[in-house]
């Protein structure tokens, strides 16, 4: 299935149905007097959280929400009937912006959780709402009014407890592979990740602690470059974010480097929010280099960065040092 994060859509509710004007004929009754029904109310459209949903493919072709009509009073007081509504089904995420203000008007958080997107119009009233002892032949009917129409923007932002972040083939989907049994693509080549994926940590008894996997950052991903802007928003729920770093890259690239370039790049979005967040330095694929020239890497990273006080050293390939990650991200959000 398609990842779809962001769509445009417009909905439409129903209109109210019209008054009638009536009066009532019968044999033996001649003056019946007014007997025409109210309409009926026009059909709203609502938005529902869904957690079996996990991406908005579904509005990727389909924009136009229409919900029902009220139908107009009829003769013998008879009301008309009220317009179908509709419900727009969501992951659990999403939000709802207005297209024109782009202001945030509602966000889809919890399962079942159900929102009024569009209010249909109110109901017409027939003349037998109008018949009074001076008016008793009343040639008078009220229309029903038009539902309401909006131009909206549905934007999921996944909600995790932890997120993933650093330079492509840095360790991300490894790692959720082995802590998960989400099954994130692996590959020797960069921007195997080309669409976030989550998964529960198998490793924590009792807890649901769900960790995001987003595709690698580049330099001026911040900027567009690469599919890093696309996806950071993702970060943005996420309590605890994991900084993987490659302590032996495979480009023989500068780790020093490529640390500054996920901290740029955290600085450059959003008015640094990202960076507000936990960040834990995580140094990965430590089994494919000596334990002499581990220490020497580590220690030149921090003389970089002095103000990393705390990391992990661990190996997706053996599971060294996981369990230990696992059971810190436990105590973090189990305190």
């Amino acid at each position: 299935m398609k990842f779809v994060d962001k769509v445009f859509i417009k909905v439409i509710a129903g209109n109210g149905g019209n008054g009638c004007i009536h009066f009532r004929r019968e044999k033996y009754t001649p003056k019946g007097g007014p007997d025409g029904g109210n309409g009926g109310d026009g059909g709203n459209v609502w938005i529902q959280g869904d957690e079996n949903i996990n991406t908005l493919v579904d509005y990727r072709f389909k924009k136009i929400f229409l919900a029902g009509n009220g139908e107009s009073g009829k003769s013998n007081n008879s009301s008309g009937r009220k317009g179908k509504d509709i419900t727009i089904f969501v992951p659990l995420g999403t939000r709802v912006i207005d297209f024109d203000s782009k202001n945030i008007l509602f966000d889809v958080t919890i399962m079942g959780q159900k929102l009024l997107l569009a209010k249909g119009g109110w109901h017409g009233l027939g003349n037998t709402r109008f018949k009074s002892p001076t008016r008793r032949v009343p040639y008078k009917r009220t229309l029903g009014s038009i539902g309401e129409n909006k131009d909206l923007i549905l934007e999921l932002l996944l909600i995790a407890n932890v997120g993933t972040l650093g330079l492509p083939n840095a360790g991300k989907s490894t790692l959720v592979n082995t802590i998960t049994k989400a099954k994130p693509k692996i590959s020797s080549h960069p921007f195997t990740t080309i669409y976030p994926t989550l998964g529960v940590i198998n490793r924590i008894k009792d807890k649901k602690i769900i960790i995001a996997d987003i595709p690698g950052l580049i330099s001026g991903s911040s900027n567009g470059v690469g599919l890093g802007i696309n996806f950071l928003k993702h970060l943005e729920r996420c309590t605890l974010l994991l900084h993987l770093i490659d302590i032996n890259p495979y480009d023989s690239s500068n780790v020093c480097n490529n640390i500054q370039i996920i901290i740029n790049e955290l600085n450059n979005y959003k008015k640094k929010i990202l960076l507000k967040k936990h960040i834990w330095t995580v140094f990965t694929k430590i089994d494919l280099v000596s334990q002499k020239k581990l220490n020497k890497l580590v220690k030149t990273i921090l003389q970089c960065f002095p103000q990393i006080k705390n990391y992990y050293l661990i190996s997706s390939a053996n599971s060294f040092g996981l369990e230990k990650l696992c059971n810190d991200i436990s105590t973090f959000f189990y305190k």
